[in-house]
């Protein structure tokens, strides 16, 4: 009996994240396929990324200055420049020229603690707050797609040497991945 326990956990540490990802997946494609009605499954999503990438392409040469336009009056009306603001500023972290999350560090609660907080900084510079000699340190939540920021003093910060996709899953995962590729299953 013992046995057969055993090997449904292992069965299940297999086939768990799989099937999730699987499934993850399957629902974001299905989502985008469905914001084009298509006859064809499969057609919406094309005609999505193609028109994304289209955009992109125009937004980044022939009508830049249109997007511009557009975005400067997004980001002066009451209440939709906080919106519009917040979610331009959460996509460009993590992906175009300027990505935030390309520091990570590890940072002492206080001078006097060992305990820490894996974090990545996302200003270096906070002058324009009117504070100096302090960073702003993005901390994930694990298992949640949230965080909390810090603002810390340059001293108690430490950089780390793995790179940012690592830490993220560390500290996403609650400590759990990230760790030796290799470790032997027991």
């Amino acid at each position: 009996m013992k046995k057969l326990i055993k090997w449904f956990a292992e069965g299940l540490l297999i086939l768990a994240p799989i099937a999730v990802t699987i499934w993850v997946t399957y629902e974001i494609f299905l989502m985008i396929d469905h914001l084009v009605p298509a006859k064809i499954p499969g057609m919406g999503f094309i005609i999505t990324l193609t028109f994304i990438t289209f955009i992109g392409f125009l937004g980044s040469t022939l009508l830049g200055g249109l997007f511009r336009y557009v975005e400067r009056v997004f980001s002066r009306l009451p209440l939709l420049k906080i919106l519009y603001n917040a979610i331009r500023d959460l996509l460009a972290a993590f992906a175009g020229e300027k990505k935030k999350f390309n520091k990570p560090v590890m940072v002492r609660l206080s001078h006097d603690s060992d305990a820490k907080l894996v974090g990545f900084i996302t200003q270096d510079d906070l002058n324009h707050l009117g504070v100096s000699n302090d960073v702003s340190v993005y901390c994930p939540h694990s298992y949640n797609f949230s965080g909390q920021l810090f603002i810390v003093p340059k001293e108690l910060v430490e950089p780390l040497s793995a790179d940012s996709s690592t830490i993220m899953s560390f500290v996403v995962s609650g400590g759990v991945a990230g760790g030796p590729k290799n470790a032997e299953r027991k």
